[in-house]
């Protein structure tokens, strides 16, 4: 297959421009003489130094890569000092406003931020928002897919917390990613990455909002799905997916996302600690059942509560599940053992189950006015919030 270009570059270190004169004459040193760049650096950069050391990175950044999440309000500051090192993240900025909907943008004048892959191509000291930091936008592909003769363009990261398309964070924010950027730039990464992403795919609950989206706008399912392999490449590898463009302006990962660990080393790395109970101490038949603390209404507000917090923990094609819990409540009282045996799906089975384990001490069941130990079941339906 033969393709129109590369969206994400390699992380190659290059030389600074040599449109400054002279190799003393920094990229910093040009931004410095603007007076409103040379007052950020002064206001910023050692909070920034101090930042960078509370949390163990090397300062200044050598590269940085930038994740905005339109749905979720959320730029990510990924940075790195080598080149083989993974990305870490170091700040979440809070998108602090926001035009259009979920989907690319398309033409000029539709109010939409874009989504895709993309790069700073601009640094602007004089932005009439504070700073901005320009996008390549339109990019090979969004020459394909948009309007051929007004696709639109002048998208930024700016300051000012307005915007009519671009990516605004507040004039604070702006100065430090500026200088960050800056940095880099200066240290050779002529290409600072910036993915647009519909939303963080991470969320449960915007993932919720995104298959509700796609109902109504199918069309946009390809680029979303070609946006999530981007995602997922990077949460696997914290390094930069390889994505190209073919004829169709389709984006297309030139990685194979690593695959996860064999599922019965899974199984075996995900196992719960059990204690050993002997079936022969169970009892068949009780004249009294055991109970939870604060009697039946208690122990059915906990399930609410419960059915409530795990809501979150379903998949993303997983609306709704009956799960079924099998415990034991030993002659003393003690929740022991708890095991979804029926519905549910990994992950919030192993959260129900550490939450039954770790229920308060029940009054027992007895048996010949006896305390005994006895196996319940207890059933839970848990289904996603619809707004």
């Amino acid at each position: 297959m033969r393709y129109l270009c590369i969206i994400s570059l390699i992380l190659i270190s290059a030389t600074v421009s040599a449109q400054h004169a002279g190799p003393s004459y920094s990229f910093i040193d040009y931004q410095r003489t603007f007076t409103r760049i040379s007052e950020a650096f002064n206001r910023k950069e050692d909070t920034l130094i101090r930042q960078f050391e509370e949390k163990k990175l090397p300062w200044p950044a050598k590269y940085i890569y930038l994740r905005s999440f339109k749905y979720d309000s959320q730029l990510e500051v990924w940075v790195k000092y080598d080149q083989n090192e993974k990305f870490r993240l170091f700040k979440t900025y809070k998108v602090c406003a926001l035009s259009g909907s979920l989907g690319p943008k398309r033409m000029q004048g539709d109010y939409q931020v874009p989504e895709g892959f993309y790069y700073i191509n601009e640094f602007n000291p004089k932005s009439v928002y504070h700073l901005s930091l320009g996008l390549n936008y339109p990019n090979a592909s969004d020459r394909v897919l948009a309007d051929s003769l007004q696709p639109g363009g002048d998208i930024y990261i700016h300051g000012s917390c307005v915007t009519t398309g671009c990516i605004p964070i507040t004039n604070q924010q702006i100065e430090e990613l500026y200088i960050l950027a800056s940095h880099a730039k200066n240290g050779g990464q002529d290409f600072i990455p910036v993915h647009i992403f519909p939303i963080q795919f991470k969320n449960p609950k915007s993932v919720d909002y995104l298959t509700r989206f796609l109902k109504d706008f199918p069309e946009y399912t390809n680029l979303t799905n070609e946006m999530r392999q981007a995602y997922n490449y990077f949460e696997k590898t914290k390094q930069m997916p390889l994505v190209m463009v073919n004829k169709k302006g389709q984006y297309v990962l030139e990685a194979s996302i690593p695959a996860d660990p064999p599922k019965a080393e899974v199984a075996k790395k995900a196992q719960r600690p059990r204690t050993e109970f002997p079936e022969a101490e169970l009892a068949k038949v009780v004249d009294k059942l055991p109970e939870f603390p604060g009697g039946k209404d208690s122990f059915q507000a906990f399930l609410d509560n419960l059915s409530n917090e795990m809501k979150s923990y379903l998949g993303e094609t997983q609306p709704k599940t009956y799960v079924m819990v099998e415990f034991i409540i030993d002659k003393e009282g003690k929740p022991l053992n708890a095991k979804v045996i029926k519905g549910g799906n990994d992950d919030l089975n192993e959260k129900l189950e550490d939450k039954f384990d770790k229920m308060p001490q029940w009054t027992p069941a007895t048996r010949a006015e006896k305390n005994v130990a006895v196996r319940l079941k207890q059933s839970i339906y848990i289904e996603k919030t619809t707004p």
